[in-house]
């Protein structure tokens, strides 16, 4: 689906930063972060991001191509739960999604039915008449939300990245986000400018990425870590098999 294409995208947006720089430092609890260089600092701040269980992601903004600005809120896990939902904007649409073990519900509104997937979308909602649907974490049409409800896949993507390049970071003045004292890291080049805010006290876990790149104009906050994903799941009544709703046919896309 469109929707879960672009919780992808916003997830990528958050990884930006991070994915920049390489890791090594050693962290010492005695230490004052802002005192540190911004490489270290951003080092850390991927050192922590990489060792939590769980995390809330929240995600506003444009994140170009022309795209409405949206939102993205999802708490997640590495064992792959998830909670949350997408909102396309501009009346586009929006989903809620719910992962629990091998099994996924997903419940997009009117709007997304009409706007993205205009051609059988009406037939689809009329099935469902405002429940979700439901399947297993392994039918190939439900693949793209599964892998983007997955921490473990993201701590990957994070690993798999640790030697590449990084550009070059600046530390900026030490300023408050949601409540939380941070110093700013920022990178910028080729018509982008990227801004990792990383916590100064407890451990240095980012607080929020900015990111504007080519017409993206974006914020992903990072909170609630290691806290448990919700584990309430929709009763029976309130679900309907992928299977009943899409049949045999590929999955609107």
């Amino acid at each position: 689906m469109t929707g879960q294409r672009i919780t992808a995208r916003a997830l990528a947006c958050a990884a930006v930063v991070v994915l920049s720089v390489t890791s090594g430092a050693v962290a010492h609890a005695d230490d004052d972060i802002e005192s540190l260089p911004a490489r270290e600092i951003a080092d850390r701040s991927r050192d922590a991001l990489l060792d939590t269980r769980s995390l809330h992601l929240h995600s506003v903004g444009d994140l170009g191509e022309g795209r409405s600005p949206m939102t993205v809120d999802l708490t997640l896990d590495q064992d792959g739960n998830c909670v949350g939902g997408i909102d396309l904007g501009k009346d586009e649409g929006s989903v809620e999604i719910v992962k629990r073990g091998d099994t996924v519900w997903v419940k997009p509104d009117s709007n997304f039915w009409k706007n993205q997937v205009p051609v059988g979308g009406t037939a689809f909602e009329a099935i469902l008449a405002g429940r979700y649907m439901k399947g297993e974490a392994s039918d190939a049409r439900l693949r793209p939300l599964v892998q983007v409800c997955d921490l473990e896949a993201f701590h990957e993507l994070l690993s798999d990245n640790a030697d590449a390049p990084g550009g070059t970071l600046t530390k900026g003045t030490g300023t408050t986000v949601d409540g939380v004292r941070t110093v700013p890291v920022t990178t910028t080049g080729d018509d982008q400018e990227l801004t990792l805010y990383v916590a100064t006290e407890g451990k240095p876990y980012p607080v929020r990425i900015t990111v504007q790149d080519h017409g993206a104009d974006a914020a992903v906050d990072f909170s609630g870590f290691d806290r448990p994903v919700p584990a309430a799941t929709p009763p029976a009544e309130d679900a309907v098999d992928v299977g009943d709703v899409l049949g045999g046919t590929p999955a609107p896309v």
